[in-house]
């Protein structure tokens, strides 16, 4: 799943002006988390058209880069993310970053999980029964 950072200095407006820049392009906000220090922030979004996403903050002279992150289904109660990085920690896979997705089906959370290697993490979670989600699984989520 391709997550996209956006850098932005930390000044009152500044998300409203990237969220305005991806409406008007009929480009659909998924998932978003944001982290900052005093200067500047690091917004991270999942949205449904990546490509065209990266190309109109780039032409709105934004500084984007690209990151591959994890989608996980996550049983929506008490231990059910325990239970998922439980399993990443026992694999010796280190999570750099987690946070949860906007659209979810009932009973489930989706988190999603930037991990330092993610191929092997993929391996450990489907070999544990946990579920996995794609593009394509995540880009349905919206008609639901």
């Amino acid at each position: 799943m391709i997550q996209i950072s956006v850098f932005l200095e930390n000044k009152k407006g500044k998300l409203a002006e990237v969220t305005k820049v991806l409406a008007e392009h009929n480009i659909d906000v998924c998932a978003i988390s944001i982290a900052d220090t005093t200067n500047f922030g690091i917004l991270r979004i999942i949205v449904d058209n990546p490509e065209k996403a990266l190309e109109v903050l780039r032409q709105a002279g934004y500084t984007v880069n690209t990151t591959e992150v994890l989608a996980v289904e996550v049983p929506d109660r008490p231990g059910g993310l325990h239970r998922v990085l439980d399993i990443l920690s026992k694999g010796d896979i280190s999570v750099e970053y987690l946070y949860s997705f906007v659209r979810r089906p009932a009973e489930r959370a989706l988190i999603l999980f930037k991990v330092d290697d993610l191929k092997a993490a993929q391996d450990i979670l489907k070999r544990e029964n946990v579920s996995v989600l794609t593009e394509d699984d995540v880009d349905g989520l919206g008609a639901k």
